[in-house]
């Protein structure tokens, strides 16, 4: 077993290949990759059964991950560029799993007072909420317009719960669709900082929570 220090699943497959002196695809496993401008690169890998869940430690589903070279000073166009493919990305994605117009909550994980903890908190605040619009102002929403609701539910060291509890709470109450969480990724590559977006649907499963506080 390979003691992946990544969440990324693409970093996971090139480790497991190299681990094992493949050139060939492991097995369970399928790859695409694709090149959407000089700067901006995608990669999916598919994780098919349990052989593929095992090599790579990961639940079965799909993994796209988005790389932005340079975004740390990149410029207006190339940034909305950027924000595009991601966009349509999870567009993609939430259509295979849910209806134009099914309830969506957006929980945004970890500790806004710890930097590089803080990403989840900081999404949530840019989130355009429309829930309650729905239902208490309709006639300022254009027609078709999705359930949003978002949530940061904070960490244990400052709340006392455990984030599961307080999911749990709100998805039994409101019942949505769909849910959509973020977090900080570990990567094994410091380039990737700021730089690199993962989309899954498979959910999270956070190795340990020890250190939110």
């Amino acid at each position: 077993m390979i003691d992946f220090r990544t969440d990324l699943a693409d970093e996971r497959r090139d480790m497991y290949r190299k681990a094992n002196n493949l050139e060939d695809e492991i097995p369970g496993i399928e790859t695409e990759q694709s090149e959407v401008s000089k700067n901006i690169k995608t990669s999916r890998v598919k994780i098919l059964n349990e052989e593929g869940e095992n090599a790579l430690g990961k639940p079965k589903g799909m993994y796209i991950t988005i790389d932005v070279k340079n975004l740390k000073i990149a410029g207006e166009n190339e940034i909305q560029k950027a924000a595009e493919v991601v966009t349509n990305e999870l567009k993609e994605l939430i259509s295979v799993h849910i209806g134009a117009e099914d309830d969506i909550l957006v929980v945004g994980l970890g500790n806004a007072y710890v930097t590089p903890d803080s990403l989840g908190p900081k999404v949530i605040s840019y989130i355009d909420v429309t829930r309650h619009l729905l239902k208490y102002a309709p006639q300022y929403l254009e027609e078709g317009t999705r359930p949003v609701s978002a949530i940061s539910p904070g960490v244990l060291g400052t709340t006392g719960i455990e984030t599961l509890e307080i999911i749990k709470g709100i998805v039994d109450n409101t019942k949505p669709k769909m849910l959509i969480v973020i977090d900080s990724l570990a990567s094994k590559s410091i380039e990737r900082i700021s730089s690199t977006i993962q989309i899954a649907d498979t959910g999270i499963t956070p190795r340990c929570r020890c250190w939110k506080y």
